[in-house]
This record gives C-alpha cells, sequence and structure tokens, in this order.
C-alpha cells in the first residue's frame, strides 16, 4: 500500500482507529519534499507513511486533539517551531541509543523531544554582474549604506529571518540588533515579500543586487526551467557573523504525546537518521545531512566550504520572541 496524503482540512477529534502497520505525520514540510523518505520507509518495512499537511496551527491542532490525536509524529522545520511544539507540552521524550548515536548531540533536544534531521545555511545570493567577489563578508555589512537600494528579502517576520535575528541578538545584544534592522531596511530595494527564490528572480531581473536566501533553494531553482537563468545570474556567499560563523538551522522530527503507532513512530525516526534517508535529504532536497560521515551532494558541494555558527539551537529559540518583537518595532516589513 503507497503513502497516502491526510488533507489538513480533517477536523480535530476525528481520529480513526490506530491501523497496525501505519504511522501518521503531522509535516510543515510540503509534501514532494518528504515523499521521497516516506516511500523507501515503506518499500523497506511495509509501514505506510499517512501524511497531513498542516501548515499553519499545528500546535493548536495537537492541543485541541489532545490524547484523541491521531499523529504520531510532527515533522517541522526551524528550530524555533520545535521548540514551540515541545514547549507546547504535546510531544513525549524518545531514549533511543540510534538515534543518539546517529545524530550528534549539538542537533538534539537535551530533553530528547526533538532531533534535527538536516541543516541548512542562511547564505547571501549576490548578483553575479554587479557584487564583486568579497563585497559582502558579513551579515553585519548588510547594514553598510553602500547596499541602499540593492538588498531584497523576503519579510523579516518570516521564520528564517527571525532565527537569523536571533541569532544577531545572541552575538550583540538588543541595541546593536535594532540598529542592525534599521540598516538593513534602509538598504532595501523594495518592500519585502515572496520567499527566498522570488528574491533571486528579483536580482536576475535587476531590481537589487543581494538577498537573504537558504542554500538549499539553489538546488530547486536549478531543477526548474523556468528558474535556471534566475539560479545562473547569482553567486553563493556563506556570510559570517563577526566573531563567529554562518547561520545555521535545522528541519526536525518530533513524537507526539498520543502516538498511537508508538513503535512504527520510532522506526521512522530512526530511518530518517539512517545513511539511506540522509542521502535522499542530500540529493533530492540539497540540504546538509546531519549524520557524520554522509556526504553532500555533488551540486551542494559545489557551493563550497563553510563554518557553522557555534551558537546553540536552544539558546536561538530562547531568543525568538525578542528577536521578533525587534523586527516589528522598527516595522521592518512595513
Amino acid at each position: 500500500m503507497t503513502q497516502r496524503i491526510l488533507l489538513a482540512l480533517i477536523p480535530a477529534l476525528t481520529a480513526a482507529p490506530a491501523l497496525a502497520e501505519d504511522v501518521n505525520v503531522y509535516s510543515h514540510r510540503q509534501p514532494e519534499l518528504v515523499q521521497p523518505l516516506f516511500d523507501a520507509f515503506t518499500a523497506e518495512t511495509g509501514i505506510n507513511v499517512n501524511v497531513a499537511f498542516v501548515d499553519k496551527g499545528m500546535v493548536e491542532r495537537l492541543t485541541a486533539e489532545g490524547a484523541r490525536s491521531p499523529a504520531d509524529l510532527v515533522m517541522t522545520v526551524d528550530i524555533a517551531r520545535l521548540d514551540q511544539v515541545v514547549a507546547a507540552g504535546v510531544t513525549q521524550a524518545v531514549d533511543d541509543p540510534a538515534l543518539e548515536a546517529a545524530i550528534p548531540a549539538e542537533f538534539r533536544d537535551p530533553g530528547q523531544h526533538w532531533f534535527g534531521l538536516t541543516s541548512r545555511a542562511r547564505i547571501v545570493y549576490a548578483s553575479k554582474d554587479r557584487v564583486a567577489p568579497g563585497e559582502v563578508t558579513t551579515y553585519e555589512d548588510l547594514a553598510d549604506p553602500k547596499w541602499k537600494g540593492r538588498i531584497c528579502t523576503r519579510p523579516f517576520t518570516s521564520d528564517y529571518n527571525v532565527a537569523l535575528t536571533a541569532a544577531f541578538l545572541a552575538h550583540h545584544g538588543p541595541e546593536a540588533t535594532r540598529a542592525w534592522l534599521e540598516g538593513v531596511k534602509a538598504n532595501l530595494a523594495k518592500r519585502p515579500e515572496g520567499n527566498d527564490r522570488s528574491q533571486v528572480k528579483s536580482i536576475w531581473a535587476g531590481e537589487c543586487d543581494i538577498s537573504l536566501g537558504n542554500t538549499y533553494y539553489m538546488g530547486q531553482m536549478l531543477a526548474d526551467p523556468e528558474q535556471i537563468p534566475w539560479a545562473n545570474a547569482v553567486n553563493i556567499v556563506f556570510p559570517v557573523f563577526e566573531g563567529g560563523g554562518t547561520h545555521v538551522n535545522i528541519s526536525g522530527v518530533a513524537m507526539t504525546k498520543s502516538a498511537p503507532n508508538r513503535d512504527n513512530a520510532l522506526k521512522l525516526m530512526e530511518f530518517l537518521a539512517s545513511d539511506e534517508a540522509q542521502r535522499i535529504y542530500a540529493e533530492t532536497n540539497h540540504e546538509f545531512p546531519i549524520k557524520p560521515g554522509v556526504a553532500r551532494s555533488a551540486l551542494v558541494e559545489s557551493w563550497g566550504e563553510f563554518t557553522p555558527d557555534s551558537l546553540s539551537l536552544t539558546e536561538m529559540a530562547r531568543l525568538r520572541p525578542e528577536a521578533l518583537k525587534l523586527i516589528e518595532d522598527v516595522n521592518f516589513d512595513g
């Protein structure tokens, strides 16, 4: 039996009886990004993966469903989202030697509630024609007036930019972070809108010269004939924090407190941390595998090496509310 898709419109509190050879996932990740993983898991184990794509309201839905929730696992992007589901009390700790062996400690919740699966860097896409090599090297540099009218970005209230701001806050404190946000805002070529790929399109169209984005979007653009010209118009630059490294975030998984198919859910978690699944992530999604020893794809390797920032993910999540308040206080997206 192949993977089934549970529509996110299914009302809460209508869970069907658990099936012995099923596992149910609430996913914030786009279905096409995780389906190859679930197909491989089903082929290997015979366990069906039922997926509900929940774009918004994941915590609220799990809280409303309570002990009757059909969800076994939550898969999402961004450390703050993982932290939110744990803080809401809708997950359970998983003490599993296989997961501990596969996933480095810095990519696991100290309480064993969430586990990282992949990482991605928040980088700068820079015009090949209008930005010289070495012209941008740090995140702090984005506030330099030399970039006035040259920066495009998706809204800074989006998860990825809030996480970047939280990391900046950890390195420099609130006053410097406010000044940085004001400086970057003053350098915008247009009001923040769209997603990371649409910013690269704007560079290609000559509307701006640099933008912020996640690394894996380059791979996605190169796989889309319409977007190949956008990708070919930019270079990838790995900026660093002054005194630190390149900002990194994760995707991850957590087991729900209800987990009607706990044994199957644990098997899926272990599979997602396996060499096979980590290679699928690398080749299909163009993300960085978290498991040591699993190689990046050739395309990702071609983007070059970088030094990840040493800031802990839990500290980044802790500072998220303060970072979001600073973004709103300067009316960055206004």
